[in-house]
C-alpha cells in the first residue's frame, strides 16, 4: 500500500495479530462461529500481506490478481451466507473492499512496469517516470468514500458496543464463569473493531 513505512508496518502487525487470534478462535468454536472466525482470519493474513510497506517490497503485478480472486470468493461465499445473519454481511463487504484495493492496486502496477520496460530501467527522467507510475493513488473516489463512510460508522458503533460489553464480562469478585479467552466475544469484537480500523487506513492510503 502507499503511504509511510512506519504505518504500513504498524498496519501489518495489527492485521497478522488479529488473523493469528481469529485463527486461534477456530479451535474452540463450532458451526457459525468457527466459519466466521476461519473468513476473519483469511482477511487478517491478507491485509497484513497488502499493507506491507511499497518501498520495502513491490509485489509483482500478477499478485493482485490472486489477491481478487482470493478475496472474490470469499465474497460469494460471505453473500450466500448473509441471509444467516450474523456477521456474514460485513464479511462480504471486508471482502468486497480487498477486491477493490486489489484492483485499484493492480492498475498503478502495471503502469510502472510499462514505464520502467518503456525506459528502459535507466535512472533519470525514465526512473521517476516508473516511480511516479506506482506512487499515485488509485481507487474510484466515489467507491472508497462510500467504503470509508461505512467503516468509520462501524467503528464508531462497534468502539460504542464494546466499552459495556467488556465492563459486563468482569464481574465483582474477580471470578468469571466465561469461556476461554480465545472464545470470548468482548474479544473477538475487539478483533473484529482491530481490522476494520486497519481497513480505514488502508482505504486512506488508495
Amino acid at each position: 500500500m502507499h503511504g509511510p513505512a512506519t504505518l504500513g508496518w504498524l498496519l501489518v502487525a495489527l492485521c497478522a495479530a488479529s488473523g493469528a487470534y481469529c485463527l486461534l478462535r477456530t479451535r474452540s468454536c463450532t458451526g457459525e462461529e468457527r466459519r466466521a472466525a476461519g473468513g476473519e482470519a483469511v482477511m487478517g493474513f491478507g491485509m497484513a500481506a497488502m499493507a506491507v510497506p511499497a518501498a520495502v517490497y513491490a509485489p509483482p503485478a500478477w499478485s493482485w490478481a490472486v489477491y481478487a480472486a482470493v478475496f472474490g470468493g470469499a465474497a460469494l461465499r460471505a453473500l450466500r451466507a448473509a441471509r444467516r445473519g450474523g456477521h456474514h454481511l460485513h464479511h462480504l463487504v471486508g471482502s468486497v473492499a480487498m477486491v477493490y484495493m486489489a484492483l485499484a492496486m493492480a492498475l498503478p502496477a502495471q503502469g510502472a512496469q510499462g514505464a520502467h520496460a518503456g525506459h528502459g530501467g535507466g535512472t533519470g527522467a525514465g526512473g521517476h517516470a516508473a516511480y511516479g507510475a506506482y506512487g499515485e493513488a488509485a481507487g474510484v473516489p466515489l467507491l472508497t468514500g462510500a467504503l470509508l463512510l461505512y467503516y468509520t460508522v462501524y467503528v464508531l458503533r462497534s468502539g460504542a458496543r464494546l466499552v459495556p460489553a467488556a465492563s459486563v464480562a468482569a464481574p465483582a469478585g474477580g471470578t468469571s464463569a466465561a469461556p476461554g479467552w480465545a472464545a470470548r466475544p468482548e474479544l473477538a469484537a475487539a478483533c473484529r473493531l482491530s481490522m476494520a480500523l486497519a481497513m480505514l487506513a488502508m482505504l486512506l492510503t488508495l
